[in-house]
């Protein structure tokens, strides 16, 4: 029976990362529209903590040691905090399709700051995906983008969610090395709860009042692009690069695309459909490996065989 090499389990959970996030943008757009954009980042983290505590519960996790703790700490505070304040309150202001493009500037970021700080690698096959990736994305959002529904406020917010994110993202590479990813997932989800508590008067009010089908957008947010997506990416990102990893998430415009057209019944145009190929064109580029690369594994799969 063989085994499956780390390198595909890693793009598995990127996968499964990219989807859930990208179903995020729509149950976003679905919940604002009965919570304020604190309550909701407050709402989706608890219900995110609950589950990952749980889960921590069951397989008996400690807690981080101490040297993950400052990476913890940061990518809490503006990935998981900032960044779901940020994000959901210029949501409120563009379509998901330009709030996806906006936010996609992070990858860039993340490259960047990989670079720089951690030291990642820039193979030309990475910077070429990426710059087909954000060809796609940028025809993605405008393609959705229809005169008079963005604001200049909105998309300001979403490029500061992404930033939050970019940052986020570099600080919580280095506490993958010391702690597991559902370690770093369950106490940063921890620190964004505590950080966004202020906003829990806002989030009892608007709940009783939300009707159920907002208050379940939450939960689903909570429990499936926070609390099961971001230990997949976690996973993912301690067995690559954050440049590599941040590259993958071009695709969610591409999907929320889709899945704006299924759940919303929002028809995507051909431009907007070349757009979509162009961002999964360059996810495809971005994580390939050149031919030697490729023989190389090759070589080494017999002797994965259990």
């Amino acid at each position: 029976m063989m085994n499956a090499s780390p390198g595909r389990l890693a793009a598995g959970a990127a996968t499964v990362t990219v989807m859930l996030w990208a179903s995020a943008f729509v149950s976003i757009r679905s919940a604002g529209a009965a919570y304020s954009p604190g309550a909701l980042a407050l709402g989706r983290l608890l219900a995110g903590a609950l589950t990952l505590g749980s889960i921590c519960l069951v397989r008996r996790e400690g807690w981080p040691p101490r040297d993950a703790w400052r990476g913890i700490a940061v990518s809490g505070l503006l990935w998981f905090g900032f960044y779901m304040v940020a994000l959901n309150w210029g949501e409120q202001r563009v379509d998901a399709g330009t709030a996806a493009l906006v936010v996609n500037v992070g990858p860039l970021l993340i490259a960047l700051l990989g670079s720089r700080l951690l030291g990642d690698p820039m193979p030309p096959r990475l910077l070429a995906g990426m710059v087909v990736s954000f060809a796609g994305a940028v025809t993605v959002g405008l393609s959705m983008s229809g005169a008079g529904r963005s604001s200049v406020l909105g998309v300001t917010l979403c490029l500061l969610a992404a930033v939050g994110y970019a940052a986020g993202v570099v600080a919580q590479k280095p506490a993958l090395g010391r702690a597991s990813a559902l370690q770093v997932t369950t106490f940063g989800c921890l620190v964004g709860a505590v950080a966004c508590l202020p906003f829990a008067g806002r989030l009892v009010h608007e709940a009783a009042a939300a009707p159920w089908p907002a208050t379940l957008n939450m939960v689903y947010l909570g429990v499936f692009p926070t609390a099961l997506a971001f230990t997949t990416w976690a996973y993912a990102l301690a067995r690559t690069t954050a440049s590599r990893m941040g590259a993958t998430t071009y695709a969610v415009p591409a999907l929320v695309v889709l899945m704006s057209w299924l759940a919303l019944g929002e028809v995507p145009g051909l431009l907007t459909l070349a757009g979509g190929v162009l961002c999964l064109a360059g996810v495809a580029v971005s994580r390939s490996r050149p031919r030697t690369a490729r023989t190389a594994t090759a070589q080494r799969e017999p002797e994965q065989v259990a």
